[in-house]
C-alpha cells in the first residue's frame, strides 16, 4: 500500500472525490471531518463505511485536530468555505486563512513529505476567451469585496511565504467552476437545480471557466508526486459565457434556457436591492452586489500548465453536467 495522506475537507463535493480516487490507487488515507458532520444518509456512503481512518476535527480549532498529519507522509489540504453569501463573513476568514494556518503548522510537526494546497483560481487575474488568465497574472478580485477570495488569496500567499522561508514541500492547485456527481450541499452543482426549476430567467453579461471535479481530484492527487515545489497550478478546462454556458446546461438537462439577457447597470442595479433588502431585514438575499459584479465580468482563463506538469485531465463539459444532473435525480434533489 502506498504512503498514509491526511485530507482536510475530506466529507465535502471535492474531498470525496479525492478520497475516492485515492482509494483506487492504493494509498491510505486519514479523513479529516468536522465533528457531527454528516452526508444525507441516502445520499453518499459513510466515510466511516470505507476503508478510511476518519479523524473528527475543525481545523479553526487548533486542539481538535492537533496529530492529525502524525504517521501521514502527505497532506491534502481542501478544506475551505466557499461561501459568498453575505460577501463579508468573518468564518470565511476563520476558515481560509486561520484554518490553513492551523494545518501549516500540523504539516511542519509531521514532518510531512508534501503538502497540496487546494486554492481557487480566483487568487489570479482573469483575463478574455483570446487571452485567459493564467498563473502569472496578479489577484484582481479585491474590487469585489469578496471575503471568500480575499482569504484565499491570503492564504495563497501564507503558503508561498512558508514554501520561500522555511522551504515548505508545498505545491498549490486552484481549480475553477467545479461541475460533476455526488454534491450533496449541494454547493456549485446549485446552479443546475437552478436552472432545471426555471428560477434563473435571464443570464449575466460575464463568463467562467468550468470543469470536471474528477479532473481536478486526478490532478491535484498527481500533485502528490508531480509538479514543482512553490508552484501554483489552475486546474480548469472550457471557458464559456453564461449564455453558452446556461444553454448547454438547459439543453442536457432537457428544459428551457433563460432567455433574457441582464445588462450589466440592471444588474448591478438588482444587487444593490438586494443588499438594501439585507439591511433591512437582516437575512440574505438571493444575491448580493459583489456576485453581481463578478457576474458581470469574464473570468477566464488557461490550464495549460496544469495539463503539461500535473496531467490534468479534460473531460468534456457535457459529461460532468450530465452526471451531476442524473446523480441528483437519483437522490431526489430534481
Amino acid at each position: 500500500m502506498l504512503p498514509k495522506v491526511l485530507v482536510t475537507g475530506a466529507g465535502g463535493f471535492l474531498g470525496r472525490h479525492l478520497v475516492q480516487e485515492l482509494l483506487q490507487r492504493g494509498y491510505s488515507v486519514r479523513a479529516l471531518i468536522r465533528e457531527n458532520w454528516f452526508p444525507l444518509p441516502t445520499a453518499l456512503l459513510p466515510l466511516d463505511m470505507l476503508p478510511v481512518e476518519v479523524w473528527e476535527g475543525d481545523i479553526t480549532q487548533p486542539a481538535t485536530v492537533a496529530g492529525a498529519a502524525q504517521g501521514c507522509s502527505a497532506i491534502i489540504h481542501a478544506a475551505a468555505l466557499a461561501q459568498v453569501n453575505p460577501a463579508r463573513n468573518p468564518a470565511v476568514w476563520a476558515t481560509n486563512l486561520a484554518g490553513t494556518e492551523n494545518m501549516l503548522r500540523i504539516a511542519r510537526q509531521a514532518g510531512v513529505e508534501r503538502l497540496v494546497y487546494v486554492g481557487t483560481a480566483n487568487v489570479f487575474g482573469f483575463g478574455t476567451k483570446q487571452r485567459p488568465g493564467n498563473e502569472t497574472r496578479p489577484y484582481a478580485g479585491r474590487r469585489y469585496g469578496l471575503d471568500y477570495m480575499d482569504s484565499k488569496q491570503a492564504a495563497t500567499s501564507l503558503l508561498l511565504r512558508a514554501v520561500r522561508q522555511e522551504q515548505l514541500p508545498a505545491v498549490l492547485v486552484h481549480p475553477t467552476f467545479m461541475l460533476g456527481p455526488g454534491d450533496v450541499k449541494p454547493t456549485s452543482n446549485a446552479l443546475l437545480l437552478e436552472l432545471y426549476q426555471g428560477r434563473l430567467p435571464g443570464y449575466p453579461a460575464g463568463g467562467k471557466n468550468y470543469v470536471h471535479v474528477r479532473d481536478v481530484a486526478v490532478a491535484t492527487i498527481n500533485a502528490l508526486t508531480q509538479g514543482r515545489i512553490g508552484e501554483s497550478y489552475i486546474l480548469g478546462n472550457q471557458n464559456l459565457t453564461y449564455r453558452e454556458a446556461f444553454t448547454l446546461m438547459a439543453d442536457l438537462m432537457g428544459v428551457r434556457p433563460p432567455r433574457w439577457p441582464l445588462p450589466p447597470a440592471l444588474a448591478h442595479l438588482y444587487g444593490s436591492l438586494c443588499d438594501l433588502k439585507t439591511q433591512l431585514t437582516g437575512r440574505p438575499a438571493q444575491v448580493n452586489a459583489a456576485m453581481v459584479a463578478v457576474a458581470n465580468d469574464g473570468h477566464y482563463f488557461t490550464a495549460q500548465k496544469a495539463r503539461d506538469e500535473l496531467a490534468l485531465p479534460q473531460t468534456d463539459l457535457s459529461e460532468g453536467i450530465l452526471e451531476a444532473f442524473n446523480w441528483f435525480k437519483a437522490h431526489q434533489y430534481a
